[in-house]
């Protein structure tokens, strides 16, 4: 899974925001760094070009997901962390950063309060949302083109998961549960390019839950084969490039 989630969507879903969260993150000049749900280090790699000064600790819950994290990044200190019981000390960062991570969180005011626990008292705590699923032109043609090749079975974890967590008025209250406040929401729309629809469809069947929950199907490779045409059907072939939009949030200690 971290193979084909690093080969088939980071490159077109998430390097586009790391760079923006790693410019935002540079611009409040911080000396320690925890970065959450790192995942393979798209961001991590971003962060450590940003500020090469900065020290860097990434963590992930997934130890596989360490495991090739921490051999593609290993400028960082790569550790595996549970985000409801981080496993350092209070005060310990000037910023967390989590590049949608937190959408994961089972329990989201939980892991918030960590955050609160190890963020230094000028600390903050910088991350970002997908938006809904509408407004992310690849997981929307995505999701079209599951529904259609496995009509009322198809697998809702793009809808329930990452775009699941879209209503500001909530994460404002999650956080504000937790002890933190925002200083600053600002919707963010970039550009993905992928070298082929059917390559985007690989990640999300390969990479990613929805390939766990297609795989107990007699049909599994039909539908998969299925779905990589209806979507390159959607985008076009060859080359494709989507409009995809997240939230980015910034929260500090509440006074």
């Amino acid at each position: 899974m971290p193979e084909a989630y690093e080969r088939h969507l980071v490159p077109v879903l998430f390097r586009p925001f790391a760079a923006d969260l790693a410019a935002r993150a540079a611009a409040l000049r911080p000396g320690t760094v925890l970065e959450l749900a790192a995942g393979t280090g798209a961001l991590t790699s971003a962060l450590l070009t940003a500020m090469p000064a900065a020290a860097v600790v990434a963590s992930d819950l997934n130890e596989t997901m360490v495991a090739a994290g921490s051999a593609r990044e290993p400028r960082a200190d790569w550790r595996r962390a549970d985000a409801q019981r981080l496993p350092f000390e209070d005060g310990a960062f000037d910023l967390v950063v989590c590049q949608f991570g937190v959408m994961f969180f089972p329990d989201r005011p939980g892991a918030y309060t960590e955050v609160r626990r190890v963020l230094a008292p000028h600390g903050r705590f910088l991350f970002n949302s997908w938006g809904p699923l509408a407004s992310h032109g690849f997981d929307a043609a995505f999701q079209a083109a599951l529904e259609q090749s496995v009509p009322g079975a198809a697998p809702a974890f793009l809808t329930e998961v990452p775009h699941g967590y879209t209503d500001r008025s909530l994460v404002a209250s999650d956080l504000a549960a937790a002890g933190l406040g925002l200083a600053a929401v600002e919707d963010v729309t970039l550009a993905g390019v992928a070298e082929s629809a059917a390559s985007v469809a690989t990640g999300f069947l390969t990479g990613t839950p929805v390939g766990v929950a297609l795989e107990a199907r007699q049909d599994a490779q039909a539908v998969r084969s299925a779905v990589a045409r209806r979507m390159t059907e959607s985008l076009g072939p060859g080359p494709v490039t989507a409009a995809m939009t997240a939230t980015v949030y910034t929260a500090h200690h509440r006074a």
